[in-house]
């Protein structure tokens, strides 16, 4: 299901970092996105690398979110959440890879979730784990925007697959929106500044510009592409890297 009205536009792309590179394995992140009417939802998940099956994971919960929310409306968009990611630890349960069929075992499965649901230029950023949500707001470079969220060290996350995923599930409403982005904390490092509360506008105004301007999706897909695994970006950071990029006007 894909029906862009209000000129909507999504672009998206996912890259393998280098460290999985060097060690010939597959890129944990996953993308997903669907929108019907004046409804939108997009969901970027990064599977933990220290899990066997994290890929499967992040798949798992970005399918089925999109599938649930899509039909959702913004009066009760959190209570679907919640749903849907319960709905997506289910499956995971029942995955022929999960042995003991419990959700009791879902850490083969750890992954991040970074979403939104959107309704005209309004929408609810949901967010468990590192990885960002950005709002870009009409008229100005004003800015609502989903932090990563650590643990006690800069290398520890929370995961929707843990027992306790409600209590790190965080909610974050805006209005206005002209254009959004998801990303998987690969890309973090350079499109926020230290601190994550501001944007590191020479990365985040041109790639908005470009992509709001860019008429070709194909050469937009490219050019993102490109942008994620330049030698920089990989300098700066070498896991996966996720970047959804959506027009909202």
């Amino acid at each position: 299901m894909n029906n862009n009205r209000n000129n909507r536009r999504i672009i998206a792309a996912s890259v393998t970092g280098t460290y999985h590179l060097a060690k010939n394995q597959m890129c944990q992140d996953c993308f997903g996105h669907i929108s019907c009417n004046n409804k939108m939802v997009a969901v970027v998940s990064d599977g933990a690398g220290s899990a066997k099956y994290g890929k499967i994971g992040a798949k798992t919960v970005c399918r089925t979110v999109c599938d649930i929310l899509i039909n959702s409306s913004f009066n009760n968009v959190e209570q679907n959440i919640i749903k849907a990611l319960e709905v997506s630890r289910q499956k995971l349960a029942l995955h022929r890879f999960n042995k003991y069929k419990s959700e009791k075992y879902l850490t083969d499965f750890s992954a991040t979730v970074v979403g939104c649901f959107c309704e005209g230029k309004r929408g609810v950023f949901f967010h468990i784990g590192d990885g960002a949500g950005i709002a870009l707001c009409e008229k100005s470079l004003r800015t609502v925007i989903s932090q990563p969220e650590n643990g006690i060290s800069s290398c520890e996350t929370y995961f929707y697959t843990m027992d306790d995923w409600k209590d790190s599930l965080r909610f974050t409403h805006f209005e206005n929106a002209q254009s959004l982005m998801l990303m998987t904390d690969g890309v973090t490092g350079f499109a926020f500044r230290k601190d994550f509360a501001d944007l590191e506008k020479k990365f985040i105004e041109p790639i908005n510009n470009f992509l709001l301007q860019e008429a070709s999706k194909t050469k937009a897909v490219n050019a993102l592409t490109n942008t994620l695994s330049s030698p920089q970006a990989c300098k700066i950071n070498p896991d996966d890297k996720t970047l959804l990029w959506a027009r909202l006007k």
